[in-house]
């Protein structure tokens, strides 16, 4: 009888899954479209169901899964550029990921081009995506694309001799696993020891590294124009840049006896300022392109790079060194300007020699401002870079700009005002060493990045709060005068404002004490390492699994004699990340889930490769798995007949057998509460004898 009952929950949980969750909402097609020349074009195409969406590529590593393109094997072409979406692509901002998320509708077309380099090519690839709706978000998905032939007659076999540029790797590319060799009518079954290891063999996956943006993730343009703007007013209270402003307007109203001249070029100086440091982004743009600029963001290499640039700008503000350009070219500019003045006075030709003039003296300022100016710079550069959109560096600068030219512009426009302006003094190398502090911090959240892509643990949830507690708490003792750097004058006093931005910094550092302990820290749960990271755990307010892998969990289970949850989820899944804080953190279902269960969470976008890619067969497909994320993936097809996320499961793991339904996405506690405690019931009755 109580097989019968086994067979019977069987049947209603598979009849209900593909009824209501196997979906297959996003259809592709895939083909090599030739162009002329040796160039061509791989075209995935896609036809979107009503109510679903599929994600882009410009998207940041920590938010949905976006669009990638992957390359197993590729002989007699090359690859240009990377992965490109075409058609309308719409954007809108996501709660969850606290982030701008572009997508498509209806159609998707994604193209990666590719050059010929010899007579014959062979390709294997695929494209990865990610599809959501308003309640259920799809595994990342692939489509496959394989095809050999004869390149167009133009292209010889030298050609590759012949042809100046390198192979160019899209960003999943380069961590893409060689595909083994698998015989062309195997089929690997669900209990195959390859796809369901043991302990041993399962490597822990790795939680996405968030990518490294202290400005917000990637944040909206218009966040990012506000940064760049909150860091050029900060610029100006630097003992680099503030003592020059009554210098410059004083300069300008003095040479020019009609004071609306003298206005007419004090802003024109501001637009000057303006136009050089939005070059500068244009040059960042221009030097990386959209598509390395999105790649930097999960990079960590670069990570490391900007880890370092950062400690390097911290030491500079905190008096270790100063950061200055070579002295002669702000010479040389001098002499320039000089030659230029003296010109336009004496020929009184003041259009375009005056207007060259303010230009280079604009310049002067930039280059003479580097020692503080520079690691502001860097900073927003670094952290606007890893956004992945093209016009983030342009944008960030100039929000910089606008912020540095209005002191200028104001102070020519009412010169009074510069009698009731704070004098210079101590206060702003205070500033300076605030900064430092907050570069600090941020360096090591790009560090972080970097020691998740690698697993090397030294950056773990607790270390690094630790590290942010030391810093935070030092800032506020030195805003109190507890703490003194090499330029800091010897009786220095706190005033007001240093007393409160102290008590702010010091509060902020014991707000993060409980997060060594495991307390969520929601407010900064963006830049610290994921909660799974976390060495051990005493806050009873969360809910964590215990087991990422199926086999151990179950194991697990049966000594502790306990039932199972299997918690389907993704690293990329929104509506998990719901479920989580508004459901499972009710304290009710806590206690049951941490309590009465195992909890096994199996992460399908974890993009850790498996030892060997295999082949399996799924509905007369052959699909190809090559991350342990694609194996979860697998698993919960084959296991419920279900590929949406999430998705919950109760099982006995003496039978492997359902102890009553499934749940999927749905926020009303009692219900969730239901299907916990029928589970724990039928768990109970099937222990009686």
């Amino acid at each position: 009888m109580r097989k019968r009952l086994h067979i019977l929950l069987w049947l209603l949980i598979a009849i209900g899954t593909v009824q209501a969750q196997m979906m297959e909402p996003v259809h592709f097609t895939a083909k090599l479209t030739p162009l002329e020349g040796n160039n061509a074009e791989i075209v995935f195409s896609a036809n979107i169901d009503a109510g679903w969406h599929v994600y882009s590529t410009d998207i940041a590593d920590d938010g949905p899964t976006k669009a990638t393109f992957h390359v197993d094997k590729i002989e007699g072409m090359q690859l240009i550029g990377s992965l490109e979406p075409r058609g309308q692509v719409k954007e809108a901002f996501d709660v969850q990921f606290g982030t701008n998320v572009r997508f498509f509708e209806q159609k998707a077309t994604f193209v990666q081009k590719v050059r010929f380099t010899q007579r014959h090519y062979a390709i294997d690839c695929y494209l990865e995506y990610g599809a959501c709706n308003d309640q259920m978000c799809m595994p990342p998905t692939t489509v496959e694309f394989s095809e050999k032939g004869d390149a167009p007659s133009s292209v010889s076999d030298d050609t590759a001799a012949e042809v100046p540029v390198s192979p160019v790797h899209t960003e999943s590319e380069a961590s893409a696993p060689a595909v083994a060799d698998v015989p062309s009518d195997s089929a690997v079954s669900e209990k195959d020891d390859f796809l369901y290891p043991t302990a041993a063999e399962t490597p822990v996956p790795a939680p996405a590294a968030a990518g490294g943006s202290p400005v917000g993730g990637t944040s909206s343009l218009w966040w990012i124009f506000l940064s760049g703007l909150i860091g050029g007013f900060l610029a100006i209270l630097t003992p680099c840049v503030w003592p020059i402003i009554p210098m410059t307007v004083s300069f300008f109203l003095k040479r020019n006896k009609e004071r609306k001249k003298a206005v007419s070029e004090a802003i024109t100086y501001g637009i000057s300022i303006v136009v050089i440091y939005v070059l500068l982004g244009l040059a960042v743009t221009l030097l990386f392109g959209a598509s390395a600029l999105n790649a930097l963001s999960t990079n960590a290499i670069f990570n490391i790079f900007f880890a370092l640039l950062l400690i390097i700008f911290a030491a500079s503000f905190f008096g270790a060194f100063e950061l200055t350009l070579p002295s002669s070219w702000s010479n040389k500019i001098d002499r320039k300007v000089d030659v230029l003045q003296s010109s336009n006075h004496k020929s009184e030709r003041t259009n375009f020699k005056s207007l060259l003039s303010i230009f280079l003296m604009a310049f002067t300022l930039a280059l003479v401002s580097f020692s503080c100016t520079g690691p502001i710079i860097g900073f927003l550069l670094v952290a606007v870079s890893t956004q992945g959109d093209i016009l983030a560096p342009t944008i960030g600068m100039l929000g910089f700009a606008i912020a540095l030219a209005i002191p200028f512009t104001i102070f020519a426009l009412f010169p009074s005002l510069l009698k009731s302006a704070p004098k210079s003094g101590g206060w702003m190398n205070t500033v300076k060493v605030v900064l430092g502090f907050i570069e600090l911090a941020f360096a090591l959240k790009f560090l972080s990045v970097a020691d998740l892509a690698y697993h090397w643990h030294l950056l773990d949830r607790e270390v690094f709060l630790a590290l942010w507690i030391v810093i935070f708490a030092l800032m506020g003792f030195y805003l109190l005068g507890w703490l003194k750097f090499p330029h800091d004058e010897e009786h220095r006093k706190t005033n007001v404002p240093q007393f409160f931005l102290a008590l702010i910094s010091l509060a902020f550092a014991v707000y993060m004490v409980p997060g060594l302990w495991g307390a969520p820290l929601k407010a900064i749960s963006a830049f610290t390492p994921p909660m799974n990271t976390q060495d051990f755990n005493l806050y009873e307010g969360s809910v964590e699994a215990q087991y990422t892998d199926y086999d151990l969990g179950v194991a697990a289970a049966k000594a502790e004699g306990k039932p199972v949850m299997l918690d389907f989820t993704g690293f990329g899944c929104v509506n998990c990340r719901k479920m989580e804080t508004k459901v499972w953190t009710d304290p009710r279902v806590r206690e049951i889930l941490n309590k009465e269960y195992v909890l096994i969470s199996l992460y399908v976008d974890d993009k850790t490769p498996l030892p060997h890619p295999v082949e399996v067969t799924e509905n007369g497909k052959r699909v190809k798995l090559r991350t342990i994320g694609d194996k979860w993936s697998h698993f919960q097809r084959m296991k419920t007949g279900a590929n949406t996320q999430p998705h919950y499961l109760l099982l006995d793991p003496r039978t492997d057998s359902p102890l009553n339904g499934f749940r999927s996405y749905d926020e009303d506690i009692n219900a969730y509460l239901r299907f916990l405690e029928t589970g724990l019931e039928n768990y109970r009755k099937a222990s009686l004898p």
